[in-house]
Protein backbone atom coordinates (compact mmCIF):
# COMPACT_ATOMS: atom_id res chain seq x y z
CA UNK A 1 0.00 0.00 0.00
CA UNK A 2 1.28 3.47 -0.92
CA UNK A 3 1.17 6.25 1.64
CA UNK A 4 -2.03 8.33 1.30
CA UNK A 5 -1.33 11.86 0.09
CA UNK A 6 -3.31 15.08 0.27
CA UNK A 7 -2.14 18.04 -1.81
CA UNK A 8 -4.19 20.38 0.41
CA UNK A 9 -2.19 19.18 3.45
CA UNK A 10 1.02 19.83 1.57
CA UNK A 11 -0.13 23.33 0.63
CA UNK A 12 -1.40 24.45 4.03
CA UNK A 13 0.99 22.78 6.49
CA UNK A 14 3.52 25.62 6.73
CA UNK A 15 1.02 28.49 7.18
CA UNK A 16 -0.69 26.41 9.89
CA UNK A 17 2.66 25.60 11.53
CA UNK A 18 3.46 29.30 11.75
CA UNK A 19 0.45 29.76 14.03
CA UNK A 20 0.68 26.47 15.93
CA UNK A 21 4.31 27.14 16.85
CA UNK A 22 3.07 30.25 18.66
CA UNK A 23 -0.22 29.06 20.20
CA UNK A 24 1.11 25.61 21.25
CA UNK A 25 4.44 26.99 22.56
CA UNK A 26 3.63 26.10 26.19
CA UNK A 27 1.58 22.96 25.55
CA UNK A 28 2.74 19.37 25.92
CA UNK A 29 0.07 16.89 24.79
CA UNK A 30 -1.92 17.55 21.61
CA UNK A 31 -4.82 15.39 20.45
CA UNK A 32 -5.47 15.61 16.71
CA UNK A 33 -9.05 14.75 15.74
CA UNK A 34 -9.28 13.32 12.22
CA UNK A 35 -5.61 12.85 11.32
CA UNK A 36 -6.61 11.83 7.77
CA UNK A 37 -3.48 10.93 5.80
CA UNK A 38 -1.12 11.59 8.73
CA UNK A 39 0.82 14.28 6.84
CA UNK A 40 0.03 17.08 9.28
CA UNK A 41 0.95 14.92 12.29
CA UNK A 42 4.45 14.08 11.04
CA UNK A 43 5.14 17.63 9.80
CA UNK A 44 4.05 19.28 13.03
CA UNK A 45 5.75 16.56 15.08
CA UNK A 46 9.05 17.24 13.28
CA UNK A 47 8.84 21.00 13.73
CA UNK A 48 7.34 21.07 17.25
CA UNK A 49 9.49 18.49 19.06
CA UNK A 50 8.37 19.70 22.51
CA UNK A 51 4.88 18.33 21.80
CA UNK A 52 3.57 14.80 22.14
CA UNK A 53 1.21 14.58 19.16
CA UNK A 54 -1.55 11.96 19.46
CA UNK A 55 -3.11 11.04 16.13
CA UNK A 56 -6.68 9.76 15.88
CA UNK A 57 -9.19 8.79 13.22
CA UNK A 58 -11.67 6.12 12.32
CA UNK A 59 -9.91 2.71 12.24
CA UNK A 60 -10.29 2.53 8.43
CA UNK A 61 -7.69 5.34 8.13
CA UNK A 62 -5.15 3.99 10.63
CA UNK A 63 -3.10 1.99 8.13
CA UNK A 64 -2.38 5.04 6.00
CA UNK A 65 -1.50 7.19 9.03
CA UNK A 66 0.84 4.47 10.30
CA UNK A 67 2.68 4.38 6.96
CA UNK A 68 3.62 8.05 7.48
CA UNK A 69 4.47 7.48 11.15
CA UNK A 70 6.60 4.41 10.41
CA UNK A 71 8.55 6.21 7.70
CA UNK A 72 9.41 9.22 9.88
CA UNK A 73 9.78 7.23 13.15
CA UNK A 74 9.22 10.29 15.34
CA UNK A 75 9.27 9.49 19.06
CA UNK A 76 6.83 12.33 19.84
CA UNK A 77 4.07 11.33 17.36
CA UNK A 78 1.81 8.59 18.71
CA UNK A 79 0.09 5.81 16.75
CA UNK A 80 -3.57 6.61 16.03
CA UNK A 81 -6.34 5.86 18.48
CA UNK A 82 -9.82 5.15 17.11
CA UNK A 83 -12.11 8.10 17.73
CA UNK A 84 -15.68 7.89 16.46
CA UNK A 85 -17.49 11.11 17.31
CA UNK A 86 -20.69 9.12 17.87
CA UNK A 87 -19.06 7.34 20.81
CA UNK A 88 -17.14 8.20 23.97
CA UNK A 89 -13.57 9.23 23.20
CA UNK A 90 -10.96 6.61 24.23
CA UNK A 91 -8.49 9.12 25.59
CA UNK A 92 -4.79 8.24 25.17
CA UNK A 93 -3.61 6.48 28.31
CA UNK A 94 0.04 7.49 28.00
CA UNK A 95 -0.77 11.21 27.98
CA UNK A 96 -1.45 12.41 31.51
CA UNK A 97 -3.52 15.35 30.33
CA UNK A 98 -4.45 16.57 26.86
CA UNK A 99 -3.81 20.32 26.99
CA UNK A 100 -4.29 21.03 23.29
CA UNK A 101 -6.53 19.88 20.46
CA UNK A 102 -6.10 20.30 16.71
CA UNK A 103 -8.38 19.43 13.84
CA UNK A 104 -8.20 20.35 10.16
CA UNK A 105 -10.82 20.09 7.41
CA UNK A 106 -13.23 18.03 9.48
CA UNK A 107 -16.26 20.16 10.40
CA UNK A 108 -17.43 20.58 6.79
CA UNK A 109 -16.95 16.86 6.03
CA UNK A 110 -18.91 15.39 8.96
CA UNK A 111 -22.67 15.78 9.51
CA UNK A 112 -24.03 18.58 11.72
CA UNK A 113 -25.01 16.15 14.54
CA UNK A 114 -21.36 15.00 14.59
CA UNK A 115 -20.16 18.63 14.74
CA UNK A 116 -22.32 18.95 17.87
CA UNK A 117 -20.78 15.71 19.23
CA UNK A 118 -17.29 17.05 18.48
CA UNK A 119 -17.85 20.01 20.80
CA UNK A 120 -19.48 17.79 23.42
CA UNK A 121 -16.33 15.65 23.30
CA UNK A 122 -14.19 18.74 23.90
CA UNK A 123 -16.35 19.69 26.89
CA UNK A 124 -15.99 16.20 28.39
CA UNK A 125 -12.37 15.32 27.59
CA UNK A 126 -10.18 18.41 27.26
CA UNK A 127 -8.51 20.06 30.25
CA UNK A 128 -9.19 23.59 31.45
CA UNK A 129 -6.86 26.19 29.88
CA UNK A 130 -6.30 23.87 26.89
CA UNK A 131 -5.81 25.48 23.47
CA UNK A 132 -8.14 24.27 20.71
CA UNK A 133 -7.29 24.94 17.03
CA UNK A 134 -9.83 24.34 14.25
CA UNK A 135 -8.81 24.80 10.61
CA UNK A 136 -11.14 24.93 7.63
CA UNK A 137 -13.58 27.06 5.61
CA UNK A 138 -16.53 28.88 7.22
CA UNK A 139 -19.39 31.17 6.25
CA UNK A 140 -19.87 34.55 7.92
CA UNK A 141 -23.39 35.98 8.25
CA UNK A 142 -24.46 33.18 5.86
CA UNK A 143 -22.04 34.44 3.19
CA UNK A 144 -19.10 32.52 1.71
CA UNK A 145 -15.67 34.12 1.91
CA UNK A 146 -15.09 33.39 -1.80
CA UNK A 147 -16.80 32.10 -4.92
CA UNK A 148 -14.59 29.02 -4.82
CA UNK A 149 -15.91 28.20 -1.34
CA UNK A 150 -19.48 28.54 -2.61
CA UNK A 151 -18.67 26.06 -5.39
CA UNK A 152 -16.88 23.79 -2.92
CA UNK A 153 -19.98 23.76 -0.72
CA UNK A 154 -22.14 22.67 -3.68
CA UNK A 155 -19.64 19.89 -4.39
CA UNK A 156 -19.67 18.78 -0.74
CA UNK A 157 -23.48 18.64 -0.58
CA UNK A 158 -23.67 16.81 -3.90
CA UNK A 159 -21.32 14.18 -2.48
CA UNK A 160 -22.99 14.05 0.96
CA UNK A 161 -26.08 16.15 1.71
CA UNK A 162 -25.24 16.19 5.44
CA UNK A 163 -21.85 17.85 4.90
CA UNK A 164 -21.14 21.47 4.01
CA UNK A 165 -19.34 24.67 5.00
CA UNK A 166 -20.60 25.72 8.44
CA UNK A 167 -21.80 29.11 9.66
CA UNK A 168 -19.20 30.57 12.02
CA UNK A 169 -21.98 31.90 14.27
CA UNK A 170 -23.35 28.38 14.85
CA UNK A 171 -19.83 27.05 15.49
CA UNK A 172 -19.13 29.79 18.03
CA UNK A 173 -22.36 28.99 19.88
CA UNK A 174 -21.32 25.34 20.18
CA UNK A 175 -17.82 26.38 21.21
CA UNK A 176 -19.19 28.62 23.96
CA UNK A 177 -21.41 25.83 25.25
CA UNK A 178 -18.29 23.59 25.39
CA UNK A 179 -16.51 26.13 27.58
CA UNK A 180 -14.37 27.62 24.81
CA UNK A 181 -13.44 31.27 24.38
CA UNK A 182 -12.35 32.46 20.92
CA UNK A 183 -8.86 34.00 21.06
CA UNK A 184 -8.20 34.48 17.35
CA UNK A 185 -9.75 33.91 13.93
CA UNK A 186 -6.82 33.81 11.50
CA UNK A 187 -7.42 34.29 7.77
CA UNK A 188 -5.46 31.54 5.99
CA UNK A 189 -4.52 30.81 2.37
CA UNK A 190 -7.06 29.18 0.03
CA UNK A 191 -10.04 30.85 1.75
CA UNK A 192 -9.70 28.97 5.04
CA UNK A 193 -9.62 30.10 8.65
CA UNK A 194 -7.75 28.91 11.72
CA UNK A 195 -9.85 29.39 14.85
CA UNK A 196 -7.95 29.42 18.14
CA UNK A 197 -9.86 28.89 21.38
CA UNK A 198 -9.00 28.58 25.05
CA UNK A 199 -10.93 26.22 27.34
CA UNK A 200 -12.35 27.99 30.37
Amino acid sequence: MNKPFSQACENNKRPILNILSEVFSENEHILEIGSGTGQHAVFFGQHLPHLTWQTSDLPINHQGINLWLDETALSNVQKPIGIDLNKAWPMPKNNPQVDGLYTANTLHIISWPLVVKFFEGIAQNIAAKAIVCIYGPFKYKEKYTSESNANFDLWLKDRDIDSGIRDIEAILLLATSAGLTLLDDHVMPANNQLLVFSKR
